[in-house]
């Protein structure tokens, strides 16, 4: 029997950007936690796919494609999870997006494009689900931070910039949101295998550099992420706010590793 509190049995989670990867492992945690989760990205196909996922572990779901970059679409998903569920306690934000490029070939347009996911985006988001928590007193939000909201990684400076921000943002509103019974924290992940990094880890100079990093010695798998997203979005969690969780093998604490 799992500790009551860590219990997210009628709780409404929902997860943007959580239709892929790190987002529909955190979805798929939380449903098995307990909670009813939506997980939500632009496309219809994915989104649906994700949803039917969710249902499979045995827990509600709900088909609401969402834009992060759109505040009418972000509304019109709180409107739906609040008509179907009633309420949501749980958001975690996950939608995120990187390129890589030397920083002097990085255009306006590149860089904008970056941040209006990774940190507006967020924002827009924390807005409209933070609005509805503090009515009711009673929320959890979690942010995808990233090992570059804590050290430089190679051409990616938009990405780094976003995602530093994305720590700070954190912390902001959590010390806002504090009086109003909303927690607001982070999960910062390690080195995880993707589908769409696969290639990268496995045969890059980049993979090896870091798997070298990591004392762990391998790259995490997306499942290891669900047991923090789980306790920052449970009632264990009430007294946690403004931290960021780093789950990444060791990489962080890391100086030499032989």
């Amino acid at each position: 029997m799992s500790h009551p509190e860590l219990d997210l049995k009628n709780k409404t989670a929902v997860v943007v950007g959580g239709t892929s990867g790190i987002g529909l492992a955190i979805a798929k945690g939380l449903a098995l936690g307990g909670a009813n989760v939506v997980a939500t990205g632009r496309r219809k196909d994915l989104v649906a796919a994700a949803a039917d996922e969710i249902r499979t572990i045995g827990r509600l779901s709900l088909d609401v494609p969402t834009d992060v970059t759109s505040r009418t679409s972000l509304e019109t998903l709180l409107n739906a999870c609040v008509a179907e569920f009633g309420s949501v306690e749980i958001l975690i934000n996950a939608a995120g997006r990187t390129k890589r490029t030397p920083t002097l070939e990085v255009s306006d347009r590149e860089w904008n494009e970056i941040f209006e996911t990774n940190l507006t985006g967020m924002v827009r988001a924390c807005q409209v689900f933070g609005k509805h928590m503090i009515e009711r007193n009673y929320g959890r939000i979690v942010n995808i931070a990233s090992l570059s909201s804590f050290v430089g990684l190679y051409e990616v400076a938009a990405y780094s910039a976003s995602k530093s921000a994305v720590r700070s943002l954190t912390q902001s509103l959590a010390i806002e949101w504090a009086k109003h019974g909303v927690c607001v924290n982070a999960i910062a992940p390690g080195v995880f295998r993707t589908d769409m990094n696969t290639k990268l880890l496995d045969s890059s100079p980049r993979g090896k550099e870091f798997l070298m990093r990591t004392p762990m010695g391998r790259f995490g798998k997306v499942e290891e992420l669900q047991g923090a997203a789980v306790f920052l979005s449970s009632d264990a969690a009430r007294f946690v706010t403004g931290h960021t969780l780093v789950v990444d093998g060791g990489l962080l604490a890391s100086g030499v590793n032989q």
